[in-house]
């Protein structure tokens, strides 16, 4: 089975919104009935905007994901797609596994920062999209619930035991992915999984838009090389990673944003960064 996106070129997004201002493009899930559960189309747009948003020349600069009504994403839909993979054969379910896989390497692979605005639950696959992206902002009563072991599948679904360790180590990670247990925004907190907590919807919005339109304003090359270099580092030795450090340093050293700082230092007034 092939998984189509609803959209052709030129197109608006069928299966969510986005909004794209002052280089800030915003996706919101749009069922809020069903808590913003996934289906298989939703996952298949998601998969086809990853890849299309690096080719917006510079337009998009930050990507925020959030849900519409009161939470984030309640992972897959629990009648449109697990009732249907019961019926598919093992081709057709591999298809749909690597297809939602495909969704968080490409948010991983994206070349901007991405922020994750959670309310309510994010769960499930909407916890991986959680963890995929660069920050998390919550409400003080919002989750995260990786349950995918509730529901008899392997926690380490969509990337969850790549990304999870990294972020709160490999016993903590065991002990969330193998329980299937919800963490709350305090434990969040204290685990180091998330940016900032606030007290409420309105407090989240405005954080939120705060922190991109701050990521959106500067050096666009820098931030995506950062954003690089810390996804493909993981999984190097140090010497390695001092490698393609020098590398990439050397290549922003001949761009025009490191001119930009030098000449606004020496004037003493504030860098005005290209992007270039």
């Amino acid at each position: 089975m092939s998984f189509h996106a609803s959209r052709k070129p030129g197109e608006p997004w069928r299966h969510f919104d986005l909004d794209l201002e002052g280089g800030i493009a915003t996706l919101t899930f749009t069922r809020p009935e069903r808590l913003n559960a996934l289906t298989f189309e939703v996952y298949a747009d998601l998969r086809d905007l990853m890849a299309e948003l690096p080719k917006w020349d510079r337009e998009a600069r930050v990507l925020i994901l959030r849900g519409e009504g009161t939470s984030f994403c309640s992972g897959g839909d629990v009648h449109e797609i697990i009732g249907q993979l019961l019926k598919m054969d093992g081709k057709d379910q591999l298809a749909f596994t690597r297809m939602t896989g495909a969704v968080i390497e490409g948010m991983r692979n994206l070349p901007i920062p991405i922020l994750a605005s959670i309310q309510g639950v994010a769960a499930g696959a909407g916890a991986v999209l959680a963890l995929a992206a660069d920050f998390r902002l919550m409400t003080a009563d919002a989750k995260i619930a990786p349950l995918f072991v509730k529901v008899g599948l392997s926690g380490a679904d969509m990337g969850a035991a790549y990304l999870l360790p990294r972020l709160v180590g490999l016993s903590k990670a065991t002990e969330i992915l193998m329980l299937g247990d919800t963490i709350d925004a305090e434990t969040a907190d204290s685990l180091g999984l998330v940016y900032e907590v606030l007290p409420e919807k309105a407090a989240l919005e405005r954080a939120v838009t705060a922190l991109a339109r701050r990521l959106a304003s500067g050096p666009t090359e820098a931030l995506a090389a950062t954003k690089r270099m810390l996804t493909r580092e993981l999984d190097m030795d140090l010497a390695s990673s001092i490698e393609m450090d020098a590398t990439i340093q050397a290549h922003l050293m001949r761009g025009r944003d490191f001119e930009v700082f030098h000449s606004a230092f020496c004037a003493k007034r504030k860098a005005e960064w290209t992007g270039r």
